[in-house]
């Protein structure tokens, strides 16, 4: 973590287009990960149908693949740091891939859930692997930036299911599997580019040592490395906001078609073409955040919004899901989640985690917030049925406390490396700290 440039700065030293291209390749994990987590939320109702599921078969599909996106983060980014997160990288994303066939083809929900499971835990694991390798590579005064556009590909991964979904939404199975088979053709092109992806030198010892430095950070892999509070504070504080924001951004990413059928009364159709509406908005913001990430616009935008945030879920609480107040919820949560959601989460993580074990503790922290997901998951529908009401202001609790975190994390931690970071020596060199195997004398960073 080093200073925030100025403008002027920035304008001097854009960033190169090979690292873009790094930034996108990268992002695909946010891409099959939120495409991943809403097709089974666009097709729930057709897979109920199909399979003649009951509510809880409903919500065990829907929590097994929060479940195992939270395994798949914890192995996967400790495998990374361990082995070479380039390794990781390349092979995660075959194997979900694979997985994504197996849901495109399943005959039954047995099956369904196979897939299901190895998609999972392969997104999972490329996760904490990817935005370690985009933070490599990225020259500090551009990292934000570079981190952020993840963010960008996730909402695109919504914005491309839940208009398919729109434009399928009378298709049945048909169009269930044009939506699933649609990840494993990405996936597999993906881990195509992935594998023959030049890459520049890795980033000297006294680049990361100085990074650790500023941080504060031991050296080194292993896991006493995290055991201190170097690690274990912004592993928590970070942790405490993305769970608690995490709880309402996943539920609506899971069950916001669900909840607009069998709550608000809206047909399959109205339901997808409401979230496709006003997707659109969150897609335009999140460009805008990416522009701003590297300048304290960034954080100062964060107190707003996540009081928009909390606003939207009020809104709905207040309304008990009808069908008014989720038009007036999807307005505000679309403009404020860009610069109060999963980029800020990421953007933080990348800047106060040590660098040595950023993997590992970035896959910690995605890990216990996604098993925490998975949970919700689970009892989600069973709730939803008993009454909306109480969910809602559950997760308006939720969002509350997590600004509460944000805010620490702004304040403090962000604040404290900000101050005690040393500009690098050649800020406009791009790095790309990837290898096949690890080193105890030159750990990843």
């Amino acid at each position: 973590m080093v200073r925030t440039p100025t403008a002027r700065e920035r304008s001097e030293q854009p960033i190169p287009w090979r690292l873009w291209k790094v930034a996108a390749l990268s992002g695909m994990a946010s891409y099959l990960d939120a495409a991943l987590i809403v097709s089974i939320a666009v097709n729930l109702a057709i897979y109920r149908d199909s399979y003649d599921m009951g509510v809880w078969m409903a919500g065990a599909i829907s929590a097994i693949v929060t479940g195992c996106i939270a395994v798949g983060s914890l192995v996967g980014g400790r495998l990374a740091d361990l082995f070479g997160r380039r390794r990781v990288y390349n092979w995660d994303i075959f194997c979900y891939a694979v997985g994504a066939v197996v849901i495109t083809l399943a005959p039954n929900d047995i099956v369904l859930f196979v897939g299901v499971l190895v998609a999972g835990l392969a997104a999972g694991a490329d996760l904490p692997t990817s935005l370690a390798v985009v933070s490599d590579a990225a020259p500090a005064e551009g990292r934000a930036r570079l981190v952020s556009f993840t963010q960008v590909m996730w909402v695109a991964g919504i914005v491309v299911v839940i208009f398919l979904g729109y434009l399928l939404s009378d298709a049945g199975m048909t169009g269930a599997r044009v939506i699933t088979g649609h990840l494993a053709v990405a996936a597999l092109v993906t881990w195509q580019l992935r594998s023959r992806l030049e890459l520049a030198d890795e980033p000297s010892d006294a680049e990361v040592a100085r990074e650790a430095a500023a941080l504060a950070a031991p050296r080194g892999i292993g896991l006493k490395t995290i055991l201190n509070r170097a690690a274990l504070l912004p592993m928590a504080a970070t942790f405490a906001y993305y769970v608690t924001w995490g709880i309402g951004a996943n539920t609506f990413g899971q069950f916001g078609t669900y909840l607009l059928v069998t709550v608000s009364g809206a047909s399959q159709s109205l339901a997808t073409g409401i979230n496709l509406a006003f997707l659109p908005i969150a897609l335009v913001l999140t460009f805008v955040f990416v522009r701003i990430a590297d300048t304290p616009w960034r954080d100062r935008l964060f107190y707003v919004f996540t009081v928009v945030q909390i606003l939207a879920f009020c809104i709905a609480s207040l309304t008990a899901g009808a069908l008014a107040g989720m038009l007036v919820f999807f307005v505000l949560y679309q403009i404020s989640n860009p610069f109060a959601g999963e980029a800020s989460y990421k953007v933080w993580s990348q800047l106060t985690l040590p660098p040595d074990t950023r993997g590992t503790t970035q896959g910690l922290t995605y890990a216990l917030s996604r098993g925490v997901f998975a949970g919700v998951a689970f009892v989600t529908p069973a709730l939803m049925d008993y009454s909306a009401s109480a969910l809602l202001w559950s997760i308006t609790a939720c969002m509350a406390a997590s600004a509460v975190a944000g805010v620490y994390v702004i304040r403090v931690l962000v604040r404290r490396a900000s101050s005690t970071a040393a500009a690098p020596a050649d800020p406009g060199v791009a790095r790309a700290g990837l290898r096949s195997g690890p080193s105890k004398e030159h750990p990843a960073s």
